[in-house]
């Protein structure tokens, strides 16, 4: 049986070969440093993954016409608001990075406000470019860094309750 992968690439779905989704992916193991993220924000500002070290970060790569993701960010906000402020082992805070993958940008921007998506950290990935090179094949797709800037967890290890067991296990 042949194996075809579907990516979100350039606003729309792609067909890839598996051995470059391997490849892209090997980077992004736990213990690699998260590829660095400047996107536009909805006010048109660039938004760096870099001024958030020091913090625990969840990158969460969704999109407004998604169900799943729509779905889970009720999820996002309460971890957002249960953790931003605690201390962790080696992190002040928590934030979330939310990338979209969004086509029209008043979607976007209307989710965000539908869905109480209240953080500051938010960038339209209009070209699919921070989804390929951190190997997203499918959304929801979440990676949390440490303050360092290491990925700690990634993909169902951060959905649901298990996104909370995870931010436990790193409090002091």
């Amino acid at each position: 049986m042949k194996l075809i992968l579907f990516v979100l690439a350039f606003g729309s779905l792609s067909l890839i070969q598996p051995s470059s989704v391997e490849t892209v992916s090997s980077r992004l193991e736990n213990g690699s440093k998260a590829p660095e993220i400047q996107l536009e924000s909805p006010s048109g500002k660039k938004v760096k993954l870099s001024k958030l070290r020091g913090k625990v970060v969840l990158i969460d790569f969704w999109a407004s016409w998604c169900g799943p993701c729509r779905k889970e960010n009720p999820n996002v906000v309460e971890a957002y608001n249960k953790y931003k402020k605690k201390k962790f082992k080696n992190a002040k805070g928590f934030e979330v990075y939310s990338v979209s993958l969004d086509r029209a940008e008043d979607r976007w921007k209307q989710a965000i406000k539908q869905d109480q998506l209240s953080w500051k950290n938010h960038g339209w990935d209009k070209k699919g470019e921070v989804a390929k090179q951190y190997g997203v094949a499918t959304i929801p797709t979440a990676f949390l860094i440490d303050g360092k800037g290491n990925i700690i967890a990634s993909g169902a290890e951060v959905r649901g309750l298990r996104l909370h067991i995870q931010l436990d296990k790193l409090l002091k």
